[in-house]
């Protein structure tokens, strides 16, 4: 694969790249360059966390990629999470990696690394200090976007560790890509101007979309804060979609979700087909009666989207169709934690805890 293939590769799923001349260098130069992608360990995962992430992953393995996956079970600790009990924190970053393996990611072929792991060094905290020692109160506060909190918010002075944690990770391990989500994008500018300031490695960003929660777009004071607060999310169940939901679970879900006709922008059942159904099984099948129109398939997100908004496709059909293909993902997952004694044990240590914002 040739580098300018890889960019490509890179393009099929991110929404921004900062920058894609230095990506393009950098696979000019580097066989096998180091990403991440990191995760707070906490709640049940959804589906934006175990097929979204297994589609992307393998994108990031075509390439060549050296990919890091992040449990950042500290970040969860100092952000209140799974109520800032390490232990459990920790029994759902195994719970995670269990999650990972079920839904096709091949965990051989990544470096899975804590959080706790890494920090457990003065030159780490050196390198805390120092990025923080660049950092003003304010832009820390504005930054807080990135552990879905905000100025409003009730913080502990230990969340206002945060950002400068994150964004001293991405050098403590000599990361060349962050592949992180939109909501990440403040961290990973920072890291990009540290990085301009101190002379250090400067990393790229490569942010995916965000998986919008069924109800759709919740608007907000501004574009960031409506991408927050809109976005599935495993600690609100009416948003989410999770990796165990049976499938009369998901049926009544993507029944009530958010679906206006011949409407794609900020519609989440659209969104679902978009960047879910058609890189997984290439197609989206819907099964109508005749005197509705009968069988129907479409090949790309495109053809959907024109056949939705020009009105010849019904919401509840589309719906229909959604439903059923997720079925099929997230059936061999569910059967994964069945069949799996450590798997399904974790599940459900987990399911039984008390999961907190």
């Amino acid at each position: 694969m040739t580098p300018q293939e890889k960019v490509k590769v890179i393009k099929s799923f991110a929404q921004e790249i900062i920058s894609e001349e230095e990506l393009l260098k950098l696979f000019e130069e580097k066989e096998h360059p180091v990403a991440y992608d990191g995760f707070e360990p906490s709640g049940i995962a959804p589906i934006h966390f175990g097929l979204l992430r297994a589609i992307n992953v393998k994108k990031l393995l075509e390439t060549g990629i050296h990919l890091k996956l992040y449990l950042a079970d500290y970040f969860a600790y100092i952000n209140n999470k799974m109520d800032a009990d390490i232990k459990k924190i920790q029994r759902v970053g195994e719970y995670f990696i269990e999650v990972w393996k079920a839904s096709g990611v091949e965990t051989n072929k990544i470096e899975i690394i804590w959080a706790s792991d890494i920090m457990d060094s003065l030159e780490y905290w050196d390198r805390v200090l120092t990025v923080a020692r660049h950092l003003s109160l304010n832009r820390t506060f504005k930054s807080l976007t990135i552990a879905g909190r905000s100025q409003k918010d009730i913080l502990s002075t230990a969340q206002l560790f945060y950002p400068s944690m994150q964004v001293a990770d991405i050098f403590e391990m000599d990361i060349d890509i962050c592949q992180l989500g939109m909501d990440q994008r403040r961290a990973n500018m920072i890291a990009r101007e540290i990085a301009d300031k101190l002379n250090w490695k400067k990393p790229i960003a490569v942010h995916h979309h965000m998986l919008l929660g069924l109800k759709g777009i919740k608007q907000m004071e501004d574009a960031e804060q409506t991408l927050i607060a809109s976005k599935m999310s495993k600690s609100d169940p009416t948003s989410s979609i999770y990796m165990h939901d049976t499938k009369k679970e998901i049926e009544n879900k993507i029944r009530t979700a958010f679906c206006p006709p011949n409407q794609t922008q900020g519609n989440p059942v659209f969104e679902y087909a978009k960047y879910i159904i058609f890189p997984s099984l290439g197609n989206l099948k819907i099964y109508r009666a005749k005197e509705h129109g009968g069988y129907i398939e479409y090949q790309t997100a495109n053809e959907l989207k024109k056949a939705y908004e020009m009105g010849n496709l019904h919401p509840n059909d589309l719906k229909m169709g959604v439903s059923e293909s997720l079925e099929m993902l997230i059936k061999p997952v569910r059967e994964y934690f069945e069949k799996d004694k450590k798997a399904r044990n974790l599940y459900e240590e987990v399911i039984g805890y008390n999961i907190t914002r």
